[in-house]
């Protein structure tokens, strides 16, 4: 249990809903007026709430999102998995802790519902919060040694063509050895949180999120021995492209698209200083929230 003094909260929301935030944010920024706390929104969402608003509460400013990481004592991303995942992945060595309440519909990392969540935020604007330490994946770019563009991913890295129904040649490697080489329709590179996302669709395990490691998961290989491999995430990745005529794409969390040319290598390791901290919800567990989403493991009635 972590004790902090919660006097600042930015909220970040969903992208292009307007409707839904009508009946929530107005009531959200009273309750925090009431318990003497500043709401944040980011710059970029002022024409948006002025369709929610008649007046903007006097609690109420707005931050650029290059910002809001620094000058935040808690973070309330209001949307789904992906709202989440985009907070993020933008954040910083001195990052608040993360609240993600769902908005939509699966929502499986977003801990807390659109239902239920104002009772645990009281514990933690009270200074009351469960943390959950969440590891951050680093991507470099490199050519002719040298790096040349970097970025993170929390859930996956995923290579394929950026032409339908081309099949992709990539050659895998760590820091020692060479691993395998593929073809097929592209290989996701996934963390334990994001086990459960396009890399389960694709075949892989589902992976306990304490489980130190990265899997690697070929997508519709062309041979029946690649299977998906999972590595302790102390281990880089090293991808290079087989194809000298055509770039690849490189994707990340489903959010970012990065062209990747044949003469450079893409390395793919766990970051040493960029993690993330989640709230979590006491009432949820990892097995529970498996159950519920995936319906796995369930026993029939």
């Amino acid at each position: 249990m972590v004790k902090k003094s919660i006097h600042k909260v930015t909220v970040v929301l969903k992208p292009h809903l307007i409707s839904e935030f009508a009946a929530v944010l107005p009531n959200l920024c009273t309750w925090f007026s009431r318990r003497k706390v500043n709401v944040q929104f980011l710059s970029k969402d002022q024409d948006r709430l002025k369709q929610v608003f008649k007046t903007l509460p006097k609690n109420v400013s707005f931050v650029d999102e290059d910002k809001y990481h620094n000058f935040s004592d808690l973070i309330l991303s209001l949307g789904g998995d992906g709202t989440l995942i985009g907070v993020c992945r933008q954040s910083t060595k001195h990052s608040p802790p993360i609240f993600g309440v769902n908005m939509g519909r699966l929502g499986f990392i977003t801990e807390f519902s659109k239902a239920e969540f104002f009772d645990e935020l009281d514990e933690v604007i009270n200074g009351r919060m469960e943390i959950v330490k969440a590891q951050l994946y680093k991507v470099e770019i490199q050519e002719q040694g040298k790096v040349i563009e970097s970025s993170f991913f929390l859930n996956d890295a995923v290579f394929n063509k950026n032409h339908i129904s081309r099949m992709i040649w990539l050659t895998v490697e760590n820091d020692y050895e060479h691993i395998y080489d593929l073809s097929g329709d592209g290989l996701i590179i996934s963390s334990p949180i994001g086990s459960t996302a396009y890399s389960l669709a694709a075949g892989g395990p589902i992976i306990h999120p304490q489980v130190g490691s990265l899997v690697m998961t070929p997508i519709s290989p062309h041979s029946l021995t690649h299977r998906p491999i999972v590595i302790p995430d102390n281990m880089a990745i090293h991808v290079k492209s087989q194809d000298k005529d055509d770039p690849i794409n490189l994707t990340l969390d489903g959010q970012q698209l990065l062209t990747i040319y044949p003469y450079q290598n893409v390395k793919v390791s766990k970051s040493k200083a960029r993690f993330v901290q989640l709230v979590h919800n006491p009432a949820r567990t990892f097995f529970h929230t498996l159950k519920v989403k995936f319906t796995h493991g369930r026993r029939e009635a």
